[in-house]
Formats: structure tokens, sequence, C-alpha cells
């Protein structure tokens, strides 16, 4: 386990929060208590699902953030969601993206503003009612005999009534930072395993191509003269051995949301500590690599509205390699200090690449048609509220998930969600290997089918703390988290934990020993944690519900649902189609969605013939457009008793490959 002192930078605020560190605690009478079911810590979008789930499940549930707005990256701008497969994400998660679809008139979508998704992450907790303590931060946790009794907090700008200590019977931590689980004496790691340490094969030090500096980019500040020192960024650390391990930390940067659109644009102007010379190496990098657009170093996602998703593209560009080390166990005014060099860093590079005269002509005037929109972050100068921690703190508890999770190798048998995204890791140091700057620690390799979280890596060693869940910062090696620390992956853990939470309240058990698979039947019997009906869903995997006439391959394809799809090998034959027979429950209507995969060679169309309890239909939507995406088939009538299914088959004259994928049955 890594341990740091607490050290303060700064006088004022910070002496209150030092002799804090220096005193015992004081009695709760002298201090203004609160006592919960549950307390969360962490307003990502995980700490609000599980918020609501809690609430939902009706126990008493405080909700606790440092900041002033909730939802972490999900409203802070990552609006390209990563997930991989979609069929991982379900319940409340697999909810969000859902509404989001209804404010964008479609069914489900996953691209969207950070304000639409702000709105929305607010209604859940309006709507569950569920009190929430902003600005707070953590400065001290109480256990005793293994459990959290309480803990303490800290108003950021220390006006009165700013101290406030907190009971509860279950704490959850959805934090990025992992902050409460370290304040509770549980065991944690940060940086980067050895391979040898799990048998691992992507771990550790990682040299490879991916956002690479092409070969003989002179790393020094006049070229060939090492005594002229390095250029800003570059480490003078030398290269470790392949696989070893170390505490270096993958790079942090901003999701970026910028508008093209005039009248709803703020120009992008110099911002505070702009420094020039923090950019020398992107310009020898594209007098080596020649830009043809803007993505040479920024990687622009287009969100509805005219507005961008940015990201880190290419050897130079938003990640701010090597520059966060101390941020994981840092105090909250040093991490302040990391964001605003963050903040000052990204700024400076936007503005670096339209005014600059040194960048090409061709390049500046593309940047200067985009600015930051009047309508994003308008109480925080149209910024970004939140930095993104790709990782900081990670659990180590008795199951840590690893690479050999990933691909499917070893199997974990209590799965309270599923993995899907590549085993990704960003690059973690700027180095001089053989006398060329280099990046280290870019890993993207893929996974081949959705795998189980294991519930035993959400919650600490039973010897460490017994009331405490860590849905954010789980127990998992550097890569293995590199794949699961999606946003809205840790959606389904964060409800998943509210779950066992409110077990073990219920059963007055410890978190360690409550019934797995109970929580696993709740999470999909009441995948709304409202009651409702669920949805059916029905893969062409699901073999139980699934026949097929003629001859078919089971195959995967880029962007299946779940792990296959069917391919028709005798499109046209009459004898070709696939039947879903959907176990159904509850009587009612139910609106049947295809999920459209986009491939090559695809049939226009399809025949659905749909069997309902208001008769047989057959209908030929287009398979055209919208490509790995839900299509609705209509809203039909299902009766116990009478005939519910639907079969696919190729109409008469219609060329192409006849494909077969997920459905769902969804209730009105």
């Amino acid at each position: 386990m890594i341990t740091r002192k607490w050290t303060p930078t700064k006088a004022g605020c910070l002496l209150l929060v030092t002799l804090l560190f220096l005193i015992p605690p004081q009695p709760l009478a002298a201090q203004q208590a609160n006592s919960y079911d549950i307390c969360i810590y962490g307003g990502t979008a995980a700490g609000v699902i599980a918020a609501y789930t809690a609430k939902k499940m009706g126990k008493t549930v405080l909700l606790i953030d440092p900041g002033s707005h909730l939802g972490g990256m999900t409203t802070g701008g990552l609006g390209m969601t990563d997930i991989g497969n979609k069929y991982a994400i379900t319940g409340l998660g697999r909810n969000f993206y859902r509404r989001i679809g209804q404010h964008y008139g479609k069914f489900e979508q996953w691209i969207f503003e950070p304000h639409v998704a702000e709105a929305l992450i607010n209604s859940y907790i309006q709507n569950a009612a569920v009190p929430v303590l902003y600005r707070y931060y953590l400065t001290q946790a109480t256990v005793q005999q293994g459990n959290i009794q309480s803990i303490n907090l800290i108003k950021v700008d220390c006006n009165n009534d700013s101290i406030r200590t907190i009971t509860a019977k279950i704490f959850i931590d959805c934090s990025y930072e992992g902050d409460l689980m370290a304040k509770a004496g549980v065991s944690y790691t940060v940086g980067r395993e050895a391979n040898t340490q799990y048998q691992e094969t992507y771990n550790g030090v990682q040299l490879r191509d991916k956002h690479q500096f092409a070969d003989s980019i002179d790393p020094y500040r006049t070229p060939g003269q090492p005594e002229s020192g390095l250029l800003w960024g570059i480490s003078p650390a030398s290269l470790a051995a392949p696989g070893s391990g170390d505490a270096k930390v993958q790079a942090y940067n901003f999701r970026i949301c910028l508008t093209n659109v005039a009248a709803n644009m703020i120009p992008i102007t110099r911002p505070d500590n702009y420094d020039s010379t923090r950019y020398e190496l992107a310009l020898r990098s594209m007098a080596k690599t020649p830009w043809t657009s803007l993505m040479g170093g920024l990687k622009f996602d287009v969100m509805p509205n005219n507005k961008t998703d940015i990201n880190n593209n290419g050897p130079f560009s938003t990640d701010m390699i090597g520059m966060n080390y101390d941020y994981a166990e840092a105090d909250y005014m040093t991490r302040r200090q990391i964001f605003k060099m963050h903040e000052d860093y990204t700024k400076g590079w936007l503005y670096f690449l339209g005014h600059d005269p040194r960048v090409k002509a061709n390049i500046r005037p593309l940047m200067l048609k985009w600015g930051y929109p009047k309508d994003e972050y308008s109480d925080n100068s149209n910024w970004t509220f939140q930095l993104y921690i790709r990782e900081a703190r990670r659990m180590v508890s008795a199951y840590v998930m690893t690479q050999a999770n990933c691909e499917g190798r070893v199997k974990a048998t209590d799965g309270i969600g599923l993995g899907a995204y590549s085993m990704d890791s960003h690059n973690c140091q700027r180095i001089v290997v053989n006398g060329m700057v280099k990046n280290e620690g870019d890993v993207q390799v893929g996974v081949l089918n959705p795998y189980a979280i294991s519930y035993r890596s959400i919650v600490p060693k039973a010897a460490e703390c017994r009331n405490l869940l860590v849905p954010v910062c789980l127990s998992a090696t550097h890569i293995a988290y590199g794949s699961i620390r999606m946003e809205p992956v840790f959606m389904v853990l964060g409800q998943s934990a509210a779950v066992a939470a409110v077990q073990a309240i219920n059963n007055q058990q410890a978190i360690q020993d409550i019934d797995v698979t109970a929580v696993q039947q709740k999470l999909k019997q009441d995948p709304l944690a409202d009651g409702s009906i669920p949805e059916v869903q029905v893969d062409d995997a699901d073999t139980a519900y699934v026949r097929t006439t003629g001859t078919w391959q089971r195959l995967r394809s880029a962007n299946q649902y779940a792990t296959s799809i069917l391919l028709s090998v005798a499109p046209g034959s009459a004898a070709s189609s696939v039947r879903f027979n959907p176990p159904m429950q509850f009587n009612g209507r139910y609106t049947i969605y295809y999920y459209n995969l986009a491939r090559a060679n695809k049939a226009s169309t399809a025949a659905f013939t749909i069997a309902a309890a208001n008769g047989l239909q057959t209908i030929t939507p287009s398979l055209v457009e919208n490509g790995n995406e839900w299509i609705s088939l209509g809203t039909y009538e299902y009766s116990s008793g009478s005939p519910f299914y639907v079969s696919i088959a190729l109409p008469e004259g219609v060329q192409g490959d006849l494909l077969a994928d997920a459905l769902l049955f969804v209730p009105e």
C-alpha cells in the first residue's frame, strides 16, 4: 500500500484543516452531526445512481461532493461515451442513455451535450429527494472494530458552521480518488504493477507506437546539445525494463466542449500563465509530420448542436503527460493547483494553435473557428468543472480484477456488472530513448466479449472494513482498470453497491457476507429500482429462446450486441429464418426493438413477422440507416396464452446478407 503524509500548501483555510489533523476528533455535541443509513462520498455519476437506488429502496441517504456540480465526467465533457459493447450496460445506467435519447428524440443515445447530461443527473437526485452536501471534502474517518463509525468533513470555503460529522450504517466511496477508502485504512495501490505480479502482459512499462512521436525528434532545447536541457514536458527518467512496475499514473486531461456557432461562441483568448515554450515540442513534431487538420493534435468528436467532445490525439495533445503523479494522494488545495495547471496548459494549447505564428497557416484559421459555448458551464467561465481523473488510487481487496478477467481466461462467479471496453491506458511518461523523445505507457488492446466484474472487487478485505463499498476505485490492476473505468460501467457498479448496502442493512450483515445471488436477482427483477416491469431482452446467443431454420453461421462483428450475430449463409432461401421467442412474464403492451447492426453487404431490409395477442403482422423496415442502433418494430399486445414471437427472414427479391442480432421488448 502506498501512503503519503498530508502537507498543507496554503494559509487561511488550510490552517483550519491542518488543525483538524493535529487534534483529536471533537465530541459530536461540538459539531453539527447527522446520521443516515447510507452515506455516499463522491458525486460522480456512480455516486448519483447509488444514492438514487438506495433512496428508492427506502433508506435514508446522504450524497457528499467537494464540488458544486454532480455527475463527474458524465456531465463534465465526456459526451462521446466510451463503452465498447452496449450489452454490458444494464439497469439505471442503461436508463440514463435511454433518457438522453428521449431528449434528442431517439430511443437511446450515447452522445450528448454536457448541460443535457447534468440536467438529467440532477433529475435523479430531485426525483428521489436525495440530500446533497456540496463543496464539502473529507478530512477524517473514524473506524472502530472494522466499521467506519463516522466521517469528518470541512467546507471548501471555510465559512461558519463548516465542520460536519456524518454517521452512517454503510458508506460508499464513489469518488474518482478513493479518498474515503484511504481514510478508512483500506489497502490500495497507485501506479502500475509489474507484469510478473499477476501474470499479465500489458501492465507496467510499455513503449508502443500509438500516440507516439516519429523517430529522430530532438528532445533538447538546443537541438543536438544535451547540456542545453530538455524541452518542457520531457522527463529525465530512463526507460525501465518492459513490463516493470512503477508509481506512475496515466495522463489526465479535459474533455473539451467547443462550438463553431458564432452566436453561441466565446473566443479562445490568452489564458492565465500562458507560456508558448510549453508547446515547442509540438512544433518539432509538426515539422516532422505536418498536420492537415486539427486532428493532428485534437481528437474532435461532434456532439449535437455543433459542439465537440475533444480528447487527446497524437504525440502532443491535451494529455498533460507526467504532471499528475502527486494528484491521487494530494490534499484538496494541492489538487486544485494541479487542476489549475492542467487548465492553463489546455487553454494555452488551444490558444497556441490559433495564434502562434509558428503554427502553419493552414491550421491557425481552423482553430479560430472554434470557441467556448455560452450555454455550457455558465457558472464556471464556460469551462468544465471536472478534470478527467482516469486513474488514481485502486483498492487491493480479496479479489483483484486482472488482464485474465478482461480476456475471459478467468471468470468471476459473483459478477455484479460487466466490463466491455478495450484495455486502455494513456501515456504515463515522456522520456528520451536513444536520443529521441518518446511517449511511454499507451496501451489499447481490445477485449473479445463482455466479462463479469466481481462483487468482491468492490468491497475491502473483511479484516480491514466491513461497512464500505468502493465501486469506482475498485480492486483491479492498472491494465484491467483501464478496461473497467468507463462512466456507464461505474453507474452499473454504483447501483449494484447500493443494492448490496441495503441488503447488508436489512440483514444486519457485513458487506462481505451479503447474498450476492440475491443482489443479482434484485438488479434483474427491478432494474430501475422503482418496481416497474422490466424489459425483456433476447440475444441471438440465447439459444433457449431462439430457433433457426435453414443454414446459419454464428460469428463476431466489431459492433455486435453481446457476443455474436447470426448470418444466413443462403440468403433468399425460403427455409432461412430465425424466430425469437421471448420469455414473457407480464401481460401488457410492449414496443419491440431490433438491434440494427452496421455491416457491409447487409440486406437493405428484412421481413419481421410479429405474432401477438392482436394478430400476426409482417413489416419490412429500412435497415440502411441508423446502424448499430435500436430501431422500433412497433408496439404489440402480449397476453398469456397467446402466441408472441418475432420471426426474421429475407423478403423475396432482396439481395444481401440476412442478419439477426438482439431484440428488446420494452413495456409501455
